[in-house]
């Protein structure tokens, strides 16, 4: 029973500080005010959590996990027709970054800088997804679908493309239709490349 009362406990505090960060952002929200919404201590959330960052970051895993982000990425690139499995790549891409998240660029701007071992997690991590795009579109060339190329400087332009949409809503909270994005993309990256 305990255990669960502490599962509980964890996930009401996780809940209240993933809206007030998404409402406020990082640097506006004190650890005295997610004790007051969410009824506890601050000891108990640096039981759980070590400290205001550490809970952070916890609410940021829970909300994007890039270990389910390459494993999506990697399912799209089974499709056996590679155009098919690049659309999917691209929408799954778009898709897979949530629409109502908290603003991780003012975190990252007023609160930390990454230490070299999470740079080096972040980079393998990006280095995996670019893999998979490049698996892809190897396979396009490879099948005639698509004109013979680099195929790691066409994903470099491709993620490029993507990026800026993550970047403009994560940095600037711009909204886009991404399905409509997810398909300008695909045909521009097709044509492209034929």
């Amino acid at each position: 029973m305990q255990a669960e009362e502490q599962h509980a406990t964890a996930g009401k505090i996780l809940g209240v500080a993933s809206r007030m960060f998404a409402e406020k952002g990082f640097a506006n929200v004190s650890v005295r005010d997610i004790c007051r919404v969410s009824g506890t201590t601050a000891p108990v959330i640096y039981y759980y959590f070590g400290s205001k960052k550490g809970l952070f970051e916890a609410v940021a895993r829970k909300q994007i996990s890039m270990e389910e982000f390459i494993r999506k990425l990697a399912a799209a690139s089974k499709a056996p027709d590679p155009r098919r499995g690049l659309e999917i790549f691209i929408s799954t891409y778009l898709r897979s970054f949530p629409e109502h998240t908290f603003d991780i660029g003012l975190y990252m701007r007023d609160s930390a800088t990454l230490d070299k071992h999470s740079a080096q997690m972040v980079s393998d991590d990006l280095e995996k997804v670019s893999g998979i795009a490049s698996g892809l579109v190897e396979r396009a060339i490879t099948r005639g679908m698509f004109r013979k190329t680099d195929p790691k400087l066409a994903v470099d332009c491709l993620l490029g493309m993507l990026n800026r949409v993550i970047f403009q809503h994560i940095h600037f909270a711009k909204s886009s239709d991404r399905e409509t994005y997810s398909r300008f993309v695909t045909d521009f990256f097709s044509r492209a490349m034929r």
